[in-house]
């Protein structure tokens, strides 16, 4: 199933409002990073497939399980990072190729 980018952008919103929820619950909230470490970089792997997606759960993980780290947005950066700042390598471009014949 193909997953639209307004969809993955509201996803991303509301999984980075969650991560940083934590991190304002006094006492509970370091304890909720560690279930909620796990999920997120779930949830980030099956956003994003691919190597990308990989690296990115990675991070995610880390990022919510680490202290302080709560308030980046890890998934409207990458978000952001596949729609908006990455460019198209040209191995992924289409090639076509033409001949030319003379008569």
């Amino acid at each position: 199933m193909q997953t639209s980018k307004s969809s993955l952008l509201r996803k991303s919103l509301i999984y980075d409002v969650i991560g940083m929820a934590t991190s304002f619950i006094p006492l509970i909230g370091p304890f909720l990073d560690i279930i909620w470490a796990p999920y997120a970089a779930r949830q980030m792997s099956e956003m994003y497939k691919g190597k990308e997606g990989k690296i990115a759960s990675v991070i995610v993980f880390i990022e919510e399980i680490l202290p302080f780290t709560d308030i980046v947005p890890t998934f409207t950066l990458m978000w952001l990072y596949n729609f908006v700042w990455k460019k198209e390598t040209p191995s992924k471009m289409q090639h076509i190729e033409v001949e030319i014949v003379e008569k």
